[in-house]
């Protein structure tokens, strides 16, 4: 087995070569030695798209992910009470813009016309062999190790996105997220990044059995981190704003950022209003609540009593006996050591007769 390492410093993404080997690539994308690092005005590669010209069909992608988010309809909650329709709201964000990500990805990918998008039946196996081999070597001395996906395997991964750019004879398997945020110090990550390692061990097969004999010779995976904070390619992290670099394509990267900027403003306005009906909800209720009084009964002074002290020096005449307290009875030959209880510990059982 040969391990191929390119020494180009440029962005690097978890590789596979040689079918389906695994390992950290350093090659620079497109035209020219430059560096995902530098600025986008000097990076330019074969194709290019504007906003301007996938305007219509990125509003479409939003107005559909807005409606799918208004449809929801909240389960009531005691605890979150009039406020569950916004919560509801907040949850349905989170899940439908990673939705909308991966749309708007396909639909911009088609400005490469090397570029083949697979989103639909991506139910990759996790074939054993290959979670054991990531799981105990480095992903560098896997390269040129190809898997069958027909092995034997313990369930499946399924990527947002499968890219396979023709003229690289590269496939990328990408995992989009709305932010890494939550990430932050859980295994889930480590547990993501593994299950996308071992599907790369098998893609190249999966591909030629399943996609019309397509051939590849290098996988690459990738995690985009759409709210773009600082990425690790050494690692498989990338941020959205360097998607560019992945798809070949100039301006990709700025379309989704408009995309999340309109994104973001239907949703706060949506939060804005929902937020509105339950405080108008919640203030009705407290208004309702300040004017009701039970028939017969004085309102209760808060604030200290509203009688005069004279009042409540002949109320309180009215109540006291002769002077004694009445704390019970004692029995004087009582012994003070009290007689020994027995006490039982134990777990909880239901009352007997239930």
């Amino acid at each position: 087995m040969t391990t191929h390492t390119l020494s180009t410093p440029a962005g690097e993404v978890l590789r596979s070569t040689v079918a389906a080997a695994s390992m950290f690539s350093h090659r620079s994308f497109g035209i020219g030695a430059y560096s995902i690092s530098e600025p986008a005005a000097l990076r330019r590669h074969p194709h290019i798209v504007r906003f301007a010209e996938v305007e219509a069909d990125l509003d479409l992608l939003i107005d559909r992910a807005i409606a799918a988010i208004s449809d929801g309809e909240p389960v009531e909650d005691e605890i979150l009470g009039h406020y569950v329709h916004v919560a509801s709201l907040v949850r349905a964000v989170s899940f439908r813009e990673g939705k909308l990500l991966e749309q708007a990805v396909e639909r911009l990918a088609k400005a490469n016309p090397n570029i083949v998008v697979l989103t639909q039946s991506l139910k990759l196996p996790l074939v054993k062999a290959a979670l054991e081999a990531v799981s105990g070597n480095d992903w560098e001395s896997l390269d040129g190790v190809k898997l069958d996906c027909e092995a034997p395997a313990k369930g499946s991964y399924t990527p947002d996105l499968i890219l396979v750019n023709r003229a690289r004879h590269t496939a990328y398997i990408l995992d989009l997220k709305r932010s890494l945020a939550s990430y932050g110090d859980t295994s889930r990550l480590e547990e993501l990044k593994l299950k996308m390692m071992a599907s790369a061990m098998v893609l190249p097969d999966w591909l030629y059995k399943n996609h019309k004999r397509m051939m590849v010779d290098t996988v690459e995976v990738a995690i985009v981190d759409g709210a773009s904070r600082p990425s690790d390619h050494a690692t498989g992290i990338w941020a959205l704003s360097e998607i560019d670099d992945l798809l070949e394509i100039d301006g990709v990267a700025a379309c989704m950022a408009e995309l999340r900027l309109r994104f973001g403003r239907r949703v706060q306005q949506l939060l804005e209003a929902e937020a509105r009906k339950a405080l108008g909800v919640m203030m009705v209720a407290s208004d309702a609540d300040s004017t009701l009084t039970v028939p017969g009964k004085p309102l209760i002074a808060l604030n200290g009593s509203s009688r005069a002290y004279e009042e409540e020096k002949a109320m309180a005449a009215q109540d006291e006996d002769d002077g004694h307290y009445d704390l019970g009875c004692f029995d004087e030959d009582q012994d003070d050591e009290p007689e020994p209880v027995r006490i039982r510990v134990g777990f909880a059982r239901r009352p007997r007769g239930h």
